[in-house]
């Protein structure tokens, strides 16, 4: 395994499937997941290479991806078919993603016990080789991203104010469809 997108052998398999046709229109695929209910759910996290997804984006992919899951079958059963954007607090599921949060706050989670512990939370500091580093409140450590089974960052508010930076940039917030804000520097009554 070098990445977390999809863990249990289906997902990898469907993966396999999905992420040339994700990437085909444009997108990249963060995680996928079939989980189990009375109908399952696929859920599919996507995003735009410079980060962001619209809600015509997870349209589009849902539309291209329900054409090739109905070509491929390789889901027996009904399910339903779930298309996102990772959110603010996303899933951190590539080597890559942990330079671009560098400096955030997320939760690490290992399969085994390394030095005791398997959960770790603290201050993102990139990667080093094929290991995440993250400063703890014993100092930087560095895990290696075949040992993560779960890493996501925390939602703080610089993590907010970053990603509203990033999509006002990216003119996925257009200021001028706002109203003014106007103050009122408080009026005495006479």
């Amino acid at each position: 395994m070098n990445d977390l997108i999809a863990k249990a052998a289906i997902d990898r398999r469907l993966a396999d499937i999905l992420k040339p046709v994700i990437e085909g229109l444009g997108y990249e695929l963060v995680r996928l997941r079939l989980m189990g209910g009375n109908t399952p759910t696929l859920q599919i996290m996507a995003t735009r290479p410079d980060g962001g997804i619209e809600v015509d984006d997870c349209a589009e992919i849902s539309t291209a991806v329900s054409a090739v899951m109905d070509v491929e079958d390789p889901i027996e059963d009904n399910y339903t078919l779930e298309v996102s954007s990772p959110g603010i607090d996303r899933p951190l599921t590539r080597l890559k993603d942990f330079d671009t949060w560098a400096g955030h706050v997320a939760k690490l989670e290992t399969g085994d016990l390394i030095d005791g512990r398997k959960r770790f939370k603290g201050v993102l500091a990139g990667t080093e080789g094929d290991e995440v580093l993250i400063e703890i409140d014993e100092g930087t450590i560095g895990l290696k991203l075949d040992w993560l089974v779960d890493a996501k960052l925390v939602l703080t508010d610089e993590l907010i104010t970053e990603m509203l930076r990033q999509r006002k940039a990216s003119g996925a917030i257009d200021e001028t469809k706002f109203d003014e804000i106007q103050t009122d520097a408080g009026s005495e009554e006479d």
